[in-house]
């Protein structure tokens, strides 16, 4: 994943299929918990998948103040170019 762009597409496409959420809701001001109901153990599963695509490991502290898409696509971005 080379630029922000395609780290939100490939989210949203992994999310859309993981958690059953319809694409267009996953836009990047999304909240996590209260727009699209992921809780924590969701967070972790998403987790999992995203270090499986990337190949980098991901801590949780890396996503424990990830509120919002935006904040799931920076904080994946900043883990991928690493």
């Amino acid at each position: 994943m080379k630029t922000q762009d395609e780290v939100f597409a490939t989210l949203r496409q992994i999310m859309a299929e993981m958690f059953e959420l319809a694409p267009e809701d996953i836009v990047l001001s999304a909240s996590l918990s209260q727009d699209l109901d992921i809780d924590s153990i969701d967070a972790v599963d998403l987790m999992v998948r995203l270090r499986e695509i990337t190949g980098k490991r991901i801590n949780p502290e890396d996503f424990k103040n990830a509120r919002t898409i935006q904040d799931v696509v920076d904080t994946v971005y900043r883990i991928s170019v690493v």
